[in-house]
């Protein structure tokens, strides 16, 4: 694992290419072949976002 991100524009990079990287997952999907299992990544993927964006919330500068 890497080292802590602390400067926000490294923040807000990161949470951009995590963003790109679920659109991407997302945009990938057919409706028709879509499996309980594919749904439950995507929330679990949305859930490590918020999780990240709560965490560089509570970063110093």
């Amino acid at each position: 694992m890497g080292s802590p991100i602390k400067e926000k524009q490294s923040q807000v990079v990161f949470l951009k290419q995590r963003l790109n990287m679920f659109l991407d997952v997302l945009d990938a999907i057919e409706p028709e072949n879509t499996e309980l299992e594919d749904i439950d990544r995507l929330i679990e993927m949305i859930d490590e976002l918020e999780s990240k964006c709560r965490e560089f919330q509570h970063r110093e500068d």
